[in-house]
């Protein structure tokens, strides 16, 4: 059976030729996949072939894509494939990080190692050879950052003219000024995401332009070869868990397809689940999933989320067209889908950042938080592992704009140089009060003499310490709200804390006490000296 379109749809299942420009079933409007021929050689064989492709020079053999053709043989002739020597990206031990999410081990592929910075290069190399089969000479695509990158690049390696359609204010700068870079015609349109690419498939079939978006079934088969790769890596080893972020859920059905087709070739013996993360935001996936559960007879449908909001703005959407590949993938595998916090979002950043790996603050890295869920309440695993797909590294330009939630303080927005000089006081005060980036007082504070500056009181009303300073386990040392009213210079010796037992005492060496506190007193608009 040669490469063909076959319709998504179990009812359906309607074949088309593989050069056809077609994304959706025209008789049920499902979507296609691809689907092959399996490859003469066998299992043992193709190992070897791929392991020896390592060593070559030949531009097909250094992609981390084509060096794996024999899964993705759509091409009747490889003379226009479009390469960037894209894959290739590294396995990364994350001990911190596994010791975070209550795991034994937990490594990330990193995708960030990528030409363009990005996962999507290694289905855009794939995109761009099947529109130069059929003839094109204009791509498109929907994009909020890095799908803009990787197809500009791509789409100018072959000589394509690339078209980026935005959404207004929802957007990468830093990709963005990749896609400029690249001679992309960038078009910004006052809707979401899920709207823009309602309206670009309509205008792609009048004007004969070639969509690249996740809806491409040929972009889902260049994604398939990062799951190869990574067993590839791992001597075929399978790991326990693949944690991977949920947003349009391309990845999600490529990995799942990738996965299926090498159990059935005898490459793997068993599956490994697959965990979808969505953002508390926008997570249509995760409610899916949940009302599925509960009716189990009625047909499941998804439920779009108008206005979806997240910092993750690569995963901020409300409508993913995959989202029937992705469901019959977790099932198939026996996976979950989890949905966190913006909050959570942010600690896995810092925890993987403290691992060496690099990742942007809104990137799609919302694996982390959930590690442990998958291990402790779901696997119930003795040696659970994982492997999460990495974002994309950080890319920001100059004049990018911030306005992220940095573990429990925020940055208002600015330009990147003011946010460096104007926000320091808010991102010391985010830093010190993380549990894990606690703040160590000066040795003028230290524990062992701060009582000899600052005296306190054992309240026995309250049952607590009362003084100018009390002990924080986060900060050190706080103000403590036990003085009235505030001391200046010419009220060093009117105010006077709480009454208690001690304060009541006529001790002379306690006055003296009491007068040491007001000669070094603090004010209480005093901020901690710089370190």
């Amino acid at each position: 059976m040669p490469a063909e379109l076959v319709c998504f749809n179990e009812k359906c299942r309607a074949r088309f030729a593989i050069t056809e420009v077609i994304y959706n079933c025209p008789k049920c409007g499902a979507l296609l996949e691809a689907t092959y021929d399996p490859p003469e050689q066998s299992a043992l064989m193709l190992k070897r072939v791929w392991r020896d492709r390592r060593g070559s020079n030949a531009p097909l053999d250094q992609s981390g894509v084509w060096r794996y053709r024999e899964l993705i043989p759509f091409l009747s002739s490889y003379n226009c494939v479009v390469t960037l020597r894209e894959g290739n990206t590294p396995i990364l031990e994350a001990r911190q990080a596994a010791q975070y999410g209550g795991l034994d081990r937990l490594s990330f592929k990193h995708q960030g190692f990528n030409p363009t910075g990005s996962f999507k290069d290694n289905g855009m190399t794939c995109g761009a050879a099947q529109a130069l089969r059929l003839g094109m000479t204009r791509v498109a695509c929907v994009s909020t950052g890095n799908t803009s990158a990787s197809m500009a690049a791509y789409a100018s390696a072959a000589g394509l003219q690339p078209i980026i359609f935005i959404p207004h204010g929802n957007i990468s700068y830093g990709k963005l000024a990749q896609a400029l870079e690249y001679g992309a015609r960038t078009l910004q349109v006052e809707a979401n995401f899920d709207q823009i690419l309602a309206l670009v498939r309509q205008m792609a079939e009048r004007l004969g332009i070639y969509l690249l978006n996740s809806i491409n079934p040929f972009r889902i088969e260049g994604q398939k070869t990062i799951m190869t790769e990574m067993l590839d890596q791992r001597d075929w080893r399978v790991p326990d868990w693949v944690v991977l972020p949920g947003g349009n859920l391309g990845n999600t059905s490529a990995f799942g397809k990738a996965l299926r087709e090498m159990k059935a070739l005898g490459l793997i013996e068993r599956l490994p689940r697959l965990a979808v993360i969505q953002a508390e935001g926008a997570a249509p996936f995760y409610e899916l999933l949940r009302q599925t559960r509960k009716a189990r007879r009625r047909a499941p449908k998804l439920q779009a989320v108008e206005h979806p909001e997240t910092l993750a703005t690569a995963i901020k959407i409300g409508d993913p067209v995959s989202w029937p590949k992705a469901l019959h993938e977790v099932t198939t595998s026996g996976g979950v889908v989890e949905m966190v916090s913006e909050q959570e979002i942010a600690d896995a950043k810092a925890v993987i950042g403290r691992c060496g790996i690099g990742s942007p603050t809104t990137g799609r890295l919302t694996a982390c938080p959930c590690c442990g869920r998958c291990s402790r309440g779901t696997a119930h695993l003795d040696r659970p592992s994982a492997v999460c797909k990495s974002p994309p590294s950080p890319n920001a330009g100059p004049a990018q704009t911030a306005s992220i939630r940095l573990h429990s303080a925020r940055i208002e927005p600015a330009v990147a140089d003011d946010v460096s000089v104007g926000c320091r006081k808010s991102v010391r005060s985010a830093i010190s009060g993380h549990p894990i980036c606690r703040q160590v007082p000066s040795p003028m504070w230290s524990w062992r003499n701060w009582w000899r500056r600052e005296p306190r009181w054992w309240n026995a009303a309250r049952r607590t310490w009362t003084g100018s300073w009390t002990p924080n386990r986060r900060c050190g040392l706080r103000p403590s709200p036990s003085w009235r009213g505030t001391r200046s210079a010419s009220s060093r010796r009117t105010a006077r804390p709480l009454p208690c037992r001690k304060w009541r005492t006529s001790s002379p060496a306690w006055r003296r006490r009491t007068r040491r506190a007001s000669m070094y007193w603090v004010p209480s608009t005093h901020s901690w000296p710089s370190r």
